[in-house]
């Protein structure tokens, strides 16, 4: 009965705020005359605001981001166009990580380096992962099986890991940076300051899932390795 307790608790902690996130950001998507201008417009402004004139923008399909790499801001295309409340306050929310990328935010320039490696690592624990059972029934196999576990935990460990570094870095960039841009800035009145708050935890909260996520799945692996 416990157990069904605690995996109902983690079901809700880990799709609860996703949900919650994708109706806050939906409640206040709709176009509206007051706002001064889209997303991709607010960013373009705060790159010329603060001398980033390097800072690119660019529509996606993949969802809203920065990419350190190429210096550019990535926002899907109804953020990108709209002039909404969820638009500019995501946009501003991205543009906070081109900030911190342009004051050298330790955190952040810490999460990219662990993001390179986490990839390299995913990559080769997926061939690790593929290997086991090939070489099972080998005279290698029992040799061999243990190196290919441990390769394959410590992809899923520093995959956790990217994803709790990742909690700080977002709520610098929401609360640090991104509302305090909108509220100085005036790019929203005062009764909307409370909506943009809670468009950037909502946010935030889908991170905190993707941590509680990943520690599920490395905690189920780790007992399948155990058995």
């Amino acid at each position: 009965m416990i157990y069904l307790i605690l995996a109902i608790l983690l079901f809700v902690l880990i799709l609860g705020p996703q949900a919650w996130a994708k109706h806050i950001l939906q409640k206040y998507s709709t176009p509206r005359d007051d706002i001064p201008g889209t997303g991709g417009e607010l960013v373009k402004h705060l790159r010329k605001k603060f001398d980033l004139p390097y800072l690119k923008v660019e529509g996606t399909e993949l969802g809203d981001h920065y990419d350190p790499s190429d210096k550019t801001v990535r926002l899907s295309k109804t953020n990108l166009d709209a002039r909404s409340l969820t638009a500019i306050t995501v946009a501003a929310h991205e543009f906070g990580h081109a900030l911190q990328d342009a004051r050298q935010y330790k955190p952040l320039t810490t999460r990219t380096a662990m993001v390179r490696t986490a990839q390299k690592l995913e990559r080769i624990g997926g061939v690790a992962l593929l290997l086991m059972p090939l070489i099972a029934f080998t005279p290698a196999g029992a040799r061999l099986a243990l190196p290919l576990m441990l390769v394959v935990i410590l992809s899923m460990l520093v995959n956790t890991v990217v994803h709790l570094v990742t909690l700080p870095v977002e709520f610098d960039a929401s609360f640090g940076r991104a509302l305090p841009i909108l509220r100085e800035g005036q790019y929203i009145n005062n009764r909307d300051y409370r909506a943009a708050r809670r468009i950037l935890t909502a946010c935030a909260l889908t991170y905190l899932a993707s941590s509680l996520s990943g520690l599920l799945n490395f905690w189920r692996w780790l007992r399948v390795f155990r058995r």
